[in-house]
């Protein structure tokens, strides 16, 4: 995948019929030294655009772009920063039966220049510090067009989301410095509410930082529900599959990976919550109010 060293799968949705499947790519290589230090894909490079079946995946027609002409005309090499990074749709249920307006919506990770805090695989594939946000009416014409899209471009003086035709102009929907990384988000239908997932794996091959958002609204503002410390202890991809939601919203499955790089700095990485490993892991989660949390500390505490 000239200039980068990997491609990997991203945003993938099925709509009408037509399944639009996203690609982006890595840099230098997945095993990468900076000094005495051992990192994984340390440059996060561009979405390049999206292949598209007709027929559940038989056959596919390529992509208009390349990994040195991407769809956004971003660049990820030698650790410039790209704002749309590994792009993934915003799940809104079956067929998008909940999108707000027909359209479909991507988030991803990025970040910009000058960083007030640089380091080393700032922006990588699991570590970043934005978000940020799209949306295009879901079409085989549309889909690899950049002058379709509409980008997040910040809230005007009454808190109304702006939107921009121009690239140029996107905005952060939510930033945190050294503290981002991959995101999903969930539309939870019974709840009305939109769950985010974040991961900030950085440096690479440690241990992950992960947690999870709220809003009303896509366009926030989104509040923190719980910060997961360590969490796998080296969890990433996290999201809620809508397709397993409760009908009263409150029962989830939060799908990740974990632990693909157990010692490779010579750090114990354990399965923490038990069960997670490095392959596809199911875990049951409960959404409690107030009272019900309340209730089951007073519980843990009585133990």
């Amino acid at each position: 995948p000239y200039p980068y060293g990997g491609r990997y799968p991203c945003g993938s949705l099925v709509h009408n019929g037509v399944w639009y499947y996203g690609t982006y790519c890595l840099a230098p290589y997945g095993t990468t030294y900076y000094g005495a230090s051992r990192y994984n894909w340390p440059w996060l490079g561009p979405l390049v655009g999206f292949r598209v079946s007709t027929d559940l995946g038989k056959r596919w027609k390529e992509t208009p772009h390349s990994p040195s002409k991407p769809l956004f005309g971003e660049t990820g090499m030698w650790s410039y920063p790209v704002k749309m990074g590994s792009p993934h749709f915003v799940d809104f249920g079956k067929n998008m039966e909940h999108s707000p307006d027909g359209k479909a919506y991507l988030v991803g990770h990025g970040a910009v220049e000058p960083d007030p805090k640089p380091r080393f695989a700032n922006l990588s594939w699991i570590s970043g510090d934005q978000v940020y946000l799209i949306r295009v009416v879901p079409s085989i014409e549309n889909i690899n067009d950049m002058s379709k899209y509409e980008y997040f471009a910040g809230h005007d003086t009454k808190g109304s989301p702006i939107w921009s035709n121009n690239f140029g102009e996107i905005k952060p929907l939510l930033e945190w410095n050294n503290n981002m990384g991959c995101v999903t988000v969930t539309y939870n239908a019974p709840l009305k509410k939109y769950l985010m997932c974040v991961t900030d794996g950085w440096p690479t091959v440690e241990k992950m930082n992960s947690y999870v958002l709220e809003s009303d609204s896509i366009t926030g503002p989104w509040k923190l529900v719980t910060y997961m410390k360590d969490f796998g202890e080296q969890g990433y991809f996290l999201n809620f599959p809508s397709k397993f939601i409760s009908d009263d919203g409150k029962t989830l499955w939060l799908c990740y990976s974990a632990n693909f790089a157990r010692n490779w700095r010579g750090i114990e990485i354990k399965s923490n919550p038990p069960g997670s490993r490095y392959g596809l892991v199911l875990a049951e989660v409960k959404l409690l109010d107030t009272k019900a949390y309340q209730r089951l500390k007073n519980t843990k505490n009585r133990n």
